[in-house]
């Protein structure tokens, strides 16, 4: 376990260990983990260029301003955009790479649970889940690379969680309720494994928040998402809440912490240095510093059940089965592999 203490002691650290001027991409981030964690970053950043990505005009405007009066020395500047569709995506980092050389973070928490069809053809939550989020990271892969002191990129969904795949469903039209996490999480572990070989200097994490209130449902409507909306509301009062500002400032954690290195860096130089009483992390493959995270609510990596799991995978070609699926998608939809 990653203390709290530890996290903000770390968090303290940015602005005086890491240069002026980090370029950084969130998406989904007017609401919920995303908000959380822009704030943070801005909160602690020094002079940060920000560019963060959502639906809601308004939340926007609001956020943006909020953000100034944590750190009148960023600059923010919110996208409009439904990053449900690919083609979106495309024209939203088509946009940021005529502005930016380099790009320091890319931080990914789209995610809903509506199961209606895309107009490009793909399960809206999926879409959002996996394709977008690899879309983004691949499109914006050249600028990490280019960047300096830190290259990174955290998809925030269900770490841990990764279970079985459905090889012959990658978009989960017939995968029932209750392996429906499983195999999604796996999708996204697996995704950035297939990414970190094409970019071994960057830093790929995907992490569990843990339980943290955000806007899965939102513009969700018909009987079953009525019915999802009436069981948390029953619940809800049950749980233990992660506070959306712990959220945000362990995903600051994970963003700029040495704990996380690239696999290809062979030292921990990349992020804010570590003290003595933590360790650099195991990555998916169960060696330490391996480029490639997995980790929990509290930032540790998931474990060997999961390794394991993952292992098999790698035997059983499920990487490069679903990256030559992703390809063939993207080159369906939009008719270029990367913009």
């Amino acid at each position: 376990m990653v203390s709290l203490a530890h996290v903000q002691s770390s968090n303290s650290r940015i602005a005086s260990l890491l240069p002026p001027r980090l370029v950084a991409v969130f998406v989904g981030a007017t609401s919920g983990i995303g908000e959380a964690s822009l704030k943070e970053f801005a909160k602690h950043a020094c002079q940060p260029r920000v560019y963060f990505v959502g639906r809601s005009q308004e939340a926007g405007h609001r956020i943006a301003a909020e953000c100034k009066a944590l750190n009148s020395e960023g600059e923010y500047t919110f996208v409009k955009a439904d990053t449900s569709l690919i083609r979106t995506v495309d024209h939203v980092c088509s946009d940021i790479k005529s502005k930016e050389k380099a790009v320091n973070l890319l931080f990914l928490s789209t995610g809903s649970l509506i199961s209606t069809k895309t107009s490009e053809g793909l399960p809206f939550g999926t879409a959002l889940i996996t394709y977008s989020r690899n879309r983004f990271i691949l499109n914006l892969l050249p600028l990490l690379q280019q960047a300096t002191a830190l290259r990174r990129v955290v998809t925030a969904f269900c770490a841990g969680k990764e279970g079985p795949v459905s090889i012959n469903d990658f978009q989960g039209w017939k995968v029932s309720a209750l392996s429906a996490r499983g195999h999604a999480s796996s999708l996204v572990t697996l995704s950035l494994e297939a990414l970190a070989k094409k970019a071994p200097d960057v830093t790929f994490i995907h992490d569990f928040p843990g339980p943290v209130k955000s806007n899965l449902f939102r513009g969700g409507q018909g009987a079953a998402i009525f019915a999802l909306n009436a069981v948390f509301k029953a619940i809800g009062p049950m749980m233990t809440w992660y506070s959306n500002q712990e959220c945000g400032e362990r995903h600051l954690f994970l963003a700029t912490s040495a704990r996380y290195p690239a696999g290809s860096d062979g030292d921990v130089t990349s992020g804010v240095p570590l003290t003595e009483e933590i360790a650099v992390a195991r990555g998916t493959n169960g060696a330490s510093g391996s480029g490639v995270y997995s980790v929990d609510l509290e930032g540790e990596s998931s474990g060997r059940k999961v390794e394991e799991l993952l292992a098999n995978f790698r035997k059983e070609g499920v990487v490069e089965k679903f990256w030559k699926h992703t390809e063939e998608e993207f080159k369906r939809i939009t008719g270029l592999e990367v913009v």
